[in-house]
Parts: structure tokens; sequence; C-alpha cells
């Protein structure tokens, strides 16, 4: 486990009801440029020039208990293995009654999280923020990878159970899969209606991957795509996401070794805090 701690962390605990942080630092199957294993830690010390109040939803983590666990640990070129520490992991947080707030780490880290809330939350519906439609059956000779996780979830939650924002990026094959199985949402006014309609009274697990956002406003990422979200439009996300019931959150891809300016952590741990606040409750 690692000594930093996100803003000001309560503990390295597990208390019911309350969100858990844990650094899941794994950057095996990147194709372009690797780096997202130092994400986590990124993240923390971007915590240090963040205020512990949000303005977006009048709320202080001064107010609330959240603990953070540290970083897993991972042998090198051993997927399989660290995909299994990452579930029995998560799993141990949930049995708890916790929530948990996974820091990757590549997208990969969604699928083991995903099977341990299944085999604990048998209703449940995956909402994928992201500019890539990690849809693909295989990539690179593999089944199990940044650019199939989305798949592989989805095959693991069943038809309906899984919604996605943001893309702009995929192939003919995924595009044409998102509008047949009806996963795409086109991000515009009407969105926050038609959004709650589809998750009302259902628990929600948030996957987000923080190339969603355009690349002039997080450049920090392995794979940057033009155009996207801009920051605003994750704070109007965020108030749809604070009307219904999250059951836990990852937020993956940040390469901070890519943003020497350090903004793209520094906007990472922003995120991190609205997650903290929308999963949190008082003391």
């Amino acid at each position: 486990m690692s000594d930093a701690l996100f803003l000001e962390a309560s503990s390295r605990e597990i208390l019911p009801g309350c969100p858990v942080i844990l650094g899941c630092p794994l950057d095996e199957t990147a194709t372009y440029r690797a780096g997202s294993d130092k994400a986590p830690q990124a993240i923390r010390l971007g915590s240090e020039s963040i205020e512990t109040y949000s303005p977006l939803l009048d709320r202080d983590l001064s107010d609330h208990d959240f603990f953070d666990l540290g970083d897993l640990h991972f042998e090198p070129e051993a997927l399989e293995k660290s995909l299994e520490i990452i579930e029995l992991s998560v799993t141990e947080i949930l049995k708890r009654e916790a929530f948990p707030i996974c820091l990757g780490g590549e997208h990969t880290i969604t699928l083991p999280i995903v099977k341990a809330l299944k085999a604990l939350h048998s209703d449940f519906i995956i909402v994928h923020l992201d500019a890539h439609t990690d849809l693909r059956d295989h990539y690179e000779g593999s089944r199990v990878n940044h650019a199939t996780v989305m798949r592989r979830v989805r095959e693991i939650v069943g038809p309906g159970r899984l919604l996605q924002l943001g893309i702009r990026s995929g192939t003919r094959e995924e595009f044409s899969w998102m509008r047949g199985q009806g996963t795409l949402l086109e991000w515009n006014p009407s969105l926050d209606k038609a959004l709650l309609e589809r998750v009302r009274d259902m628990p929600v697990y948030l996957t987000l991957d923080l190339d969603v956002l355009d690349p002039a406003c997080l450049p920090g990422t392995g794979n940057p795509e033009a155009g996207g979200w801009f920051y605003d439009d994750l704070e109007r996300f965020f108030l749809i996401l604070d009307q219904i019931t999250l059951v836990g959150a990852d937020v993956v891809e940040l390469n901070p070794g890519l943003d020497s300016s350090g903004v793209s952590a520094i906007t990472a741990s922003k995120i991190v805090r609205e997650l903290l606040l929308i999963t949190g409750r008082d003391r």
C-alpha cells in the first residue's frame, strides 16, 4: 500500500455506507503510451491543490467520512493475477457495504470491479464515459484489454445494462453495435431527462475514462481524442448523477507523465472529490 492519502481521508479503513478509495495502478495492455500506473499517486498529490468544498454540490468533504486504502501491488506481466487481486479487493469493500472509488490505471480494471459487483448486486446499470467505444471482441490477439473491456463488461451485466456517453472514436462495427444495442446516448440539452428515465430506481456503477474530456481540457492521457466534453459538461453530468443511486465508480486512463503542468492530475482529483461527495454521507 502507498503512503499518500487523498485530501483529508479519515484513515485506511472500510466503514459501512462510506466511499473507499482504492488505487489500481494497472498498466499492462497499453498499446500507444504507457504510464497510467503512476495515476493513483498523481491524483492523490493533485488533491493537495484543491479544496475539500465543492461549490457545485455545496458539500464539504470535512463533513463526510471517506477512506483511502492506498494502492494495490501487481507483478509485471501478470494480467490475470492482477485482475483477480482487484476483484477480491473490491469484493471486500462491497461486503462491508461501502462504495468503491477505484483509481486506475488502464481501463481494463473495470472488468474485475464489475465482476465483484455482479456477485453481490444482481441488478445494476453501467454508465460509461469515454472517448472510445472499448467494444472490440479481440484486440492484438487478446479478449481482455483496454480496447475490449466494455464488450466483456456488457457480457457480464447483460442487455440493457450499459449506457455510453461521450464516445467519438471506434470502428464502424463498434458504432453499429452501439446503435443496434441502444447503448449510445448523444450528449444534448435533453439528455438529463433521457438519462434519468433510463436509470431511475436502478443502482448505477460509473466508469469514467478521463479521455472523455477534450485534450485541451485534459491532455494527460495515453490516447487523447480531439473534440469531446469540457469540464462544464462533466459538472452537468454530476448533477444528474447526484439524483440517482451510485454504488461505485472508477476513474481511469490518467497518464500524468504526459502533462508536465500537472493540470490533468489536479482535474482528476477534483472529479474524485465530486464522486466522494455524491456517494458519501454526513458525519
